[in-house]
């Protein structure tokens, strides 16, 4: 900036003047770089926000497609802590009294006692699970160096079999150690047993059928076994406790030794209202953050006249498409409901502000007789919730409509921050030349009146000599 000690020579009040210059110089350009910097802010932030918005919709959506909100018929054990159920395709309503009298389990065996700070000769040995003939049985071998101890036999097996579902654990008492194997495999003919090929590792034997005892290594407990248990009186056995197949549509878990539960089929009802619901609010809320994203707010200014204020996104383009998108959706007929094609047919209907309601009559009327449809009209391949989801991928994307646009307003954001830059420089080289121009103005003048003083001087010293003459 440049520097004067206001008009001296002169009397002018230089400050004034090249502060006054410099501020019309600036102010065009500087108001024209607010303007679009204020936008290109306010624009960013929206343009984030509706990206927020919409990828919380899609989770909402997928939410609900994931955890089986839609299923048109619900299970329900009379005892939870016994069994547990729920429905899969094809479930029909019904009940069924199911009294369990050992639950599936697992082989665990142990071998004989072996001192502590026991080490091994190299050698071999095989784990075997299965029943019946080695043909039939799954057998791993594992190899052990010179010198190894019990816990490095037993890392090696957890190694090479943690993806098989058998462990190997150490347990240690005042008598030594012993090596348990378990396995999360359940029923008959799925016990473990453990073959050595060389004297020096035999004392991990563990035979088929044997109880482990102090110098013999084998099964923990009880061999494993199936499950045994009655459906409405009807023996049943299975070789795992999650029960598939047993009951049509129908998937059950057994969890105690002798128990009675009834599982109970039936419409689900509430549960589909719920997600019905879940659904309007997730969209409702959408259209919300659409609305205060896109709307123009009238009032009035101090002086009591009409003003109006556009939000950041109103008559945007995009936010038109996206909107007008998902209300096709809404309105399309899904090919996957059977009798149910379109989401009126449950009493959703679109309001004047584009969100949605539902007649809480209409809806029990429809899921009376559509229950059934309920899942594959939301949930199936080209389902609603699908639909309405793939509907946004185009804009929240990575690198899609509203990432480009984001990346677009960043780069005008730098062009105008360097755009200020220039502004500035070239105002404090124009305050500069300002402030030279009036300092040698004010530098003349001030020469000018020394000037003038000085030959009014010598001519009044003049007029007094003549007059004392």
């Amino acid at each position: 900036m440049g520097t004067s000690v206001n008009g001296v020579g002169s009397g002018i009040d230089i400050d004034s003047i090249v502060s006054a210059l410099v501020s019309a110089q600036k102010a065009p350009k500087q108001s024209q770089i607010d303007t679009a910097t204020t936008k290109a802010t306010t624009s960013l932030s929206a343009i984030g926000t509706l990206k927020s918005a919409l990828s919380k919709f899609q989770t909402a959506m997928s939410d609900l497609a994931e955890n089986s909100s839609f299923t048109g018929m619900t299970a329900k054990s009379s005892n939870e802590e016994a069994l547990t159920a729920k429905v899969g395709a094809g479930a029909a309503s019904g009940t069924y009294v199911i009294k369990t009298t050992s639950i599936a389990t697992s082989s665990k065996v142990a071998t004989q006692y072996i001192s502590t700070g026991t080490t091994f000769g190299a050698g071999t040995f095989t784990i075997s699970q299965g029943a019946g003939a080695a043909s039939s049985a799954s057998t791993t071998t594992i190899k052990v160096a010179s010198g190894a101890t019990l816990s490095d036999i037993r890392d090696s097996i957890n190694t090479q079999l943690k993806d098989s579902g058998i462990t190997a654990n150490i347990i240690s008492d005042s008598e030594g150690q012993r090596l348990v194997l378990s396995s999360t495999n359940t029923g008959e003919g799925t016990d473990i047993t453990l073959t050595t090929n060389s004297t020096a590792l035999s004392a991990l034997g563990i035979a088929a059928g044997a109880k482990a005892s102090d110098s013999t290594g084998g099964y923990v407990v009880e061999p494993a076994a199936d499950a045994v248990y009655t459906i409405d009186g009807l023996s049943m056995k299975s070789a795992t406790n999650e029960i598939t197949t047993a009951i049509s549509g129908v998937e059950f878990t057994l969890l105690e030794d002798d128990t009675k539960s009834t599982i109970t089929v039936d419409t689900n009802t509430d549960g589909l209202k719920e997600s019905i619901t879940s659904f309007v609010d997730a969209y409702n809320s959408l259209m919300s953050s659409i609305k205060t994203l896109t709307t123009v707010t009238s009032g009035t200014d101090d002086d009591g006249n009409a003003t109006t204020t556009a939000a950041a996104l109103t008559s945007d383009s995009s936010v038109r498409n996206i909107v007008n998108s998902l209300r096709n959706q809404l309105v399309s007929s899904s090919g996957d409901g059977g009798t149910l094609k379109l989401l009126s047919q449950l009493g959703v209907s679109t309001q004047n502000d584009g969100t949605l309601s539902i007649d809480e009559d209409d809806l029990e009327a429809a899921l009376e007789k559509n229950a059934a449809s309920v899942e594959s009209f939301f949930t199936g391949t080209n389902g609603l919730l699908s639909r309405m989801s793939s509907t946004l991928d185009l804009y929240v994307a990575d690198d899609g409509l509203l990432d480009q646009r984001t990346d677009s307003l960043n780069d005008t954001l730098s062009d105008l921050a360097t755009q200020q830059t220039n502004l500035d420089r070239r105002i404090t080289k124009y305050e500069a030349t300002m402030y030279a121009k009036y300092n040698a103005m004010d530098t003349l003048v001030a020469q000018l009146t020394a000037t003038s003083t000085s030959v009014m001087t010598t001519l009044n010293a003049l007029n007094n000599a003549s007059s004392d003459d």
